[in-house]
């Protein structure tokens, strides 16, 4: 992997990629090689807020929101001090970020990573990991949506104050 690269790989293209490694050690380093590409985050960044629960290893994803379109889009960032976790930590960041929040609530990554074999091929630590990253971008978009379900709540409780107040 070139480290200089500006862009991470897409899921698609880590998909396209593992189709071609037959040898599960092949793969493994491949996973190792997305991880060495991951940006690293700040020392202030990887704190107990940003911290994944129920990873064996540190794992830390940081979530911006977008909320200029007609739905939130979700940006995430993440690093983990494990290398094949690291990994992992690419291969959800390349199928969750940039992506819109009713896209993150439909996809089933469980079973995509079940149709390529990841989890048969890692230890049930690694797979309870990988489940909690799951959640943990899951609870991220939910959070999202809640925000702005709150704020348009928010605009209508001013609008319907504005409204009596100057009734037109």
């Amino acid at each position: 992997m070139n480290k200089g690269r500006e862009m991470a790989a897409s899921f698609n293209e880590i998909m396209e990629n593992f189709g071609f490694l037959e040898d599960w050690e092949d793969r493994y380093r491949y996973l190792i090689e997305l991880g060495k590409d991951l940006p690293p985050l700040e020392e202030s960044e990887m704190n107990e807020d940003t911290r994944v629960k129920g990873c064996a290893s540190q794992v830390w994803v940081l979530t911006s929101i977008n909320n200029a379109g007609v739905e939130p889009v979700l940006s995430f960032r993440g690093q983990s001090d494990a290398h094949i976790v690291k990994g992992l930590v690419a291969l959800t960041l390349a199928l969750y970020s940039g992506r819109s929040a009713s896209d993150i609530l439909a996809l089933d990554a469980l079973d995509l990573f079940r149709r390529i074999g990841l989890a048969e091929h890692l230890t049930p630590q690694r797979s309870n990991g990988v489940r909690s990253m799951v959640g943990t971008y899951s609870s991220r978009c939910k959070g999202s949506l809640n925000h702005l379900i709150l704020d348009l709540a928010a605009v209508i409780r001013i609008r319907s104050h504005i409204l009596t107040m100057n009734p037109t």
